[in-house]
């Protein structure tokens, strides 16, 4: 069995960014010589996650504004005030942790004949909540 483990890095100059990897992705299987296999990416840091959709920027502004309805940021100037319990702690990133549970942490692609095998306009997403400082996603690739 081949298998490849791999880690991309990010520094995100905003808070929230949506960052396509699917061509990382796709040359990380190249570079694991998998033919017939599975490749998980999942983000390492529990105010990110990794997704899978269409890479069209409407949808992604779409993604963005749904998730601050859903877990707005604003922890003002008291944090104890923001609603966030979790931003009590000194934190102000209480949106983040929400964010990515909504998102999830990892998607999982069926690699056939080499190639990440997608279906229609599937594009791999890595989404940061809290960002401005370094972060990882990790790729494992594994079969034959």
């Amino acid at each position: 069995m081949k298998h490849l483990r791999k880690e991309l890095w990010f520094n995100t100059p905003h808070r929230r960014d949506y960052i396509n990897i699917t061509p990382d992705v796709e040359k990380a299987v190249a570079e694991s010589g998998v033919r017939e296999g599975l490749c998980l990416v999942n983000a390492m840091h529990i105010t990110a996650s990794v997704y899978i959709n269409d890479a069209e920027s409407g949808l992604i502004a779409d993604y963005d504004d749904w998730l601050e309805k859903l877990a707005p940021f604003n922890p003002g100037s008291d944090p104890a005030k923001s609603g966030y319990r979790h931003n009590r702690s000194g934190e102000d990133n209480a949106d983040a942790h929400l964010k990515r549970q909504i998102m999830g942490r990892q998607v999982v692609i069926a690699i056939t004949d080499g190639q990440l095998d997608f279906g229609p306009w599937e594009q791999i997403y890595y989404a940061e909540f809290d960002g401005r400082r370094r972060k990882r996603a990790l790729i494992k690739i594994i079969g034959e």
